[in-house]
């Protein structure tokens, strides 16, 4: 099994990011784009008298790196539910109070129950948001809509398909190679997986790292096809005027669940739950919904800032909707092997 010093190590070879400058009053927070938006992160300042300093990853491979590299600067991360234990073992966060978050006891019991973001008996993790890793298309470009991965390998669309430059590129051609166990692959499997990506990688326009980068790729007309953070980029290129559609294709697609966890030892507690009891309020929640098009982890303050109609579009009456999808898992001592299976992928 990969002990955590071997694990800190392959980690410590990533770390090479600038850290943000620690600042009396300002919590730094490593996060996904539109976590810490200004539609609802300014009121929150005005408020509490915290400022928001906000760094943001495009994978949940950068999370470890970076607060390695950050020297304990960063006082809130928001990891996806398949790295949020790696957070715990690799002694990055602290144990919660959650009797310092107000909203707590109306978080969906379903989150709560994971295992990924408890140690113990404590709870190292709050559940924010949730969705689907969908997959959308250009409208313009299908005469007939595609409704499988396969049509992320064909000849014909080549130089205009788009995959998100993370380790879950190993499930997305896992499924494809009908490998539906795709969190306890084996050996073999990962080297299906691996030889799939490489006979795809010509056919790529580019591996996407951020959510603008794959609405500038589908503005410019350079990408057709690509995986998505289900209801964002699609509500940014609805914005700009591009018809996309998202789908869930016949071989299934990832969930996922984001939590916001203290780093350890951070001197800026006070505000750090500040901002807690902001995320899971109507504030926090209805923020990422609108920014994000995600859907909340708070069933209450969900029900009371959404319209009906937003709130049965984001599955907010139906959170068993997330057993339709492949919920995110911990990798355990397997996660180093994904990960360089993909990145082999893309030193080819």
């Amino acid at each position: 099994m990969t002990t955590k010093k071997t694990m800190i190590g392959t980690l410590g070879i990533l770390a090479m990011s600038t850290a943000p400058v620690l600042a009396e009053g300002t919590i730094n927070v490593l996060t996904w784009e539109g976590y810490a938006d200004p539609s609802f992160i300014t009121q929150f300042e005005e408020q509490s008298g915290c400022s928001v300093n906000a760094t943001y990853v495009g994978s949940n491979d950068d999370f470890a790196p970076k607060l390695m590299a950050g020297g304990g600067v960063y006082d809130l991360i928001t990891p996806s539910i398949d790295t949020t234990k790696l957070m715990i073992d690799l002694d990055f966060v602290e144990p919660l109070d959650t009797a310092m978050i107000d909203g707590w006891n109306d978080i969906y019991p379903k989150f709560l129950a994971l295992d990924g973001i408890q140690k113990d008996g404590a709870y190292y993790g709050m559940p924010y948001s949730w969705g689907a890793i969908a997959f959308m298309y250009l409208d313009d470009a299908f005469e007939t809509p595609p409704t499988s991965l396969n049509d992320l390998w064909r000849e014909d669309l080549k130089g205009k398909i788009s995959l998100w430059d993370d380790k879950s590129a190993i499930y997305v051609a896992a499924r494809k190679n009908g490998d539906m166990d795709i969190y306890n692959l084996s050996d073999e499997q990962i080297a299906a997986a691996q030889a799939a990506l490489v006979e795809q990688k010509p056919l790529i326009r580019k591996y996407w790292s951020t959510a603008g980068e794959l609405v500038d790729l589908y503005k410019a007309g350079e990408v057709v096809i690509s995986n998505t953070w289900a209801g964002y980029q699609s509500s940014l290129l609805a914005a700009e005027d591009v018809k996309v559609t998202e789908f869930i294709p016949e071989e299934g697609a990832e969930g996922w669940m984001d939590s916001w966890m203290v780093v350890k030892d951070t001197p800026n507690k006070e505000c750090a739950y500040k901002f807690l009891n902001m995320q899971i309020s109507e504030l926090g929640q209805c923020g990422v919904a609108n920014v994000n098009g995600y859907s909340a982890a708070n069933a209450t303050a969900a029900k009371n800032c959404m319209t009906p109609e937003q709130f049965t579009a984001l599955h907010q009456d139906d959170p068993a909707y997330l057993d339709s999808l492949l919920i995110w898992q911990p990798l355990a001592d397997r996660f180093e092997v994904y990960t360089n299976a993909w990145n082999s992928v893309k030193a080819q």
